[in-house]
């Protein structure tokens, strides 16, 4: 298994700009506590948002990068638990040929993927995993969504 290190997909010409396109469900957190993912566990803090994706799976967001991300969808209004939809937002995306570990932050959980699966970074040194297909139902190529858009 590679244990991925410092890297930057911005400078990886295999790696590509994918939105997104998911309702999801919502509960804040009353308590600090740890829930695992397929990919591995996830820890947060009382008031950060445990999601459970379209397909089923599960992961924790820490409040303030849940804010940035995702809209209520009524009648759920922000800071309720409830529905959200995933904005639009650019992610680099690449698709691993061999298992991979990876910590989702700076002295954060670590995150483990299988071949086929793709490695997600949503800012500089802040990353995901993604099984294959699950990534093929609610991801879109940035360029092939915003065209999408348009029509």
């Amino acid at each position: 298994m590679i244990e991925l290190k410092n890297i930057d997909l911005s400078a990886d010409t295999s790696a590509a700009l994918h939105v997104k396109a998911e309702v999801v469900v919502v509960v804040f957190a009353r308590n600090d506590g740890e829930l695992l993912s397929r990919e591995g566990p996830n820890r947060y803090k009382t008031g950060d948002a445990l999601i459970t994706g379209s397909t089923g799976d599960r992961w924790s967001v820490s409040r303030s990068r849940f804010e940035m991300k995702y809209d209520a969808v009524p009648p759920t209004r922000a800071s309720e638990d409830g529905h959200y939809m995933a904005r639009p937002v650019p992610v680099l995306a690449k698709q691993m040929s061999e298992p991979f570990s990876i910590s989702r932050c700076e002295r954060g959980d670590t995150l483990h993927g299988n071949a086929g699966d793709w490695l997600l970074q949503y800012a500089p040194g802040d990353f995901g995993i993604s099984e294959n297909d699950r990534f093929a139902q609610v991801y879109r190529r940035f360029n092939d969504s915003k065209t999408n858009q348009d029509k």
